[in-house]
């Protein structure tokens, strides 16, 4: 299982990269596509067209770090809403993602959040 810390974002190109750019090919997408700061210490995941590899872009404070996976056998499974640019996941459905899991079925649960001054229940 990942172990990110909370300050720590997820954000998954909904459209397929061209995973042959590198360090400066991927960040340059993530400013021009996804619309963030590559340097910000956030994870930017990117699949392929066929959608049996993966690349995840991160800044470390000292560089940028380029994780990488192929499957020898099927794709990952994954279907963002149409029309989306960037999805926003949690650290547990990356892993589960990454570990082949399909999460086209998946429902997310309510989760507390902290209410806000003067707000009623």
């Amino acid at each position: 299982m990942l172990t990110l810390p909370p300050s720590v974002h997820i954000y998954v190109a909904a459209e397929p990269t061209d995973l042959r750019k590198s360090f400066d090919g991927l960040s340059l997408r993530v400013r021009e596509v996804l619309r963030h700061e590559p340097l910000s210490g956030h994870l930017f995941v990117f699949f392929n067209r066929r959608r049996d590899q993966v690349r995840i872009l991160f800044w470390d404070r000292s560089g940028f770090c380029v994780l990488a996976k192929r499957l020898e056998r099927g794709t990952f499974r994954w279907a963002p809403d149409k029309g989306a640019v960037v999805v926003v996941l949690e650290a547990a459905e990356l892993a589960l993602l990454l570990e082949g899991i399909d999460l086209a079925g998946a429902r997310r649960r309510p989760r507390w959040q902290a209410s806000t001054p003067g707000e009623t229940h």
